[in-house]
């Protein structure tokens, strides 16, 4: 695993220096959306609604819809005074009895591992924690903004470790907006209940259920792939949004650079893109992007150099460098 965020747990005079894990990773099924005729991935365009032109992602802004339907839009220098903070501290605010936070606040979870030179203060918290049966509640800016969570300590297979779960606030709870009436319930019925309650009554864990759906589709994915049913797509892309439009494009300038030299433009038509996680900011996915845009046109410049020493002089392959360069660019 690799490190989100490195900060420091204070309660107290005490700081224990921390780096953050994520300690799930979501492992559902998700589909393409394809042209059943080819397997061809479907694209979608940026559209805006009221003229129905395509819009540029350096024209999109963020805007903030009312209840009454009015759109407000905010310029960046709207967002740079909102209240943000980068602090690298996880401040203790207080200790509270476990069955005091309510499930429904919890949200996501992270491991906390100590730095070399935090590892007995991180100790002295866990079993605290774990003796005193309470769990610490704190605030922690993550991603910029301050959230509320709790620390919480966790059994492993390679030990005892620090949980934090961020919480979501009070107000993002939804109360029910109906009522449940049962009428009455007799002595008879609850004991029949409870007696129905020990029956089935056991330990958890977790290694007796399994997600039978996920295991259901890969089997029919897997005998589909054995029995040949598989669609060959001259271009496979595996990213959404600005990522495919800029893949595209520069698709589309491989395929012109190689039709002026009458080279066959469905080579290399195999490779695919990096998978983004829905999470990442924009700026990550174009830097993937580059990244792979890169490799490819040294590949290219590579197979180019090699076929002209072989057919032409050292002026003619110069001349394919620099087709090649402005292809990519």
């Amino acid at each position: 695993m690799r490190a989100i965020w490195k900060g420091a747990v204070s309660f107290g005079l005490v700081s224990v220096p921390v780096k953050l894990y994520s300690a799930t990773e979501s492992h559902d099924v998700s589909f393409r959306q394809v042209h059943a005729k080819d397997g061809g991935r479907i694209r979608y365009q940026r559209l805006c609604s009221l003229d129905g032109e395509e819009v540029a992602y350096s024209e999109i802004a963020k805007g903030y819809e009312t209840e009454d339907g009015e759109m407000v839009v905010l310029t960046d220098d709207d967002l740079a005074d909102l209240p943000v903070t980068s602090s690298r501290e996880i401040a203790v605010e207080k200790f509270v009895p476990s069955d005091q936070i309510d499930p429904l606040l919890l949200e996501k979870s992270y491991y906390l591992e100590p730095e070399k030179t935090g590892a007995k203060p991180y100790a002295l918290l866990r079993e605290a924690l774990r003796e005193s049966d309470r769990v610490a509640v704190v605030t922690v800016a993550l991603r910029q903004r301050t959230t509320t969570a709790v620390l919480r300590v966790r059994e492993t297979d390679a030990g005892d470790v620090i949980v934090l779960q961020t919480m979501m606030w009070p107000d993002e709870i939804r109360t029910p907006d109906f009522s449940v009436e049962t009428g009455e319930v007799k002595d008879a019925e609850v004991q029949m209940a409870r007696m129905l309650v020990e029956t089935l009554a056991g330990d958890f864990h977790a290694e007796d259920f399994s997600d039978d759906y996920a295991e259901a589709v890969e089997a029919v994915v897997k005998a589909k792939i054995e029995g040949g049913e598989v669609q060959r797509t001259e271009t496979s892309t595996k990213t959404s949004g600005e990522v495919v439009d800029l893949l595209a494009a520069l698709q589309r300038s491989v395929d012109a650079a190689k039709a002026s030299r009458g080279e066959d433009d469905t080579a290399d038509s195999s490779e695919d893109s990096a998978d983004d996680g829905a999470d990442e900011k924009p700026t990550a996915r174009r830097s993937t992007t580059k990244k792979a845009a890169t490799k490819k046109t040294a590949a290219r410049k590579t197979t180019a150099t090699k076929a002209a020493a072989k057919k032409t002089p050292a002026t003619k392959s110069t001349s394919k460098k620099s087709t090649t360069k402005k292809a990519a660019s």
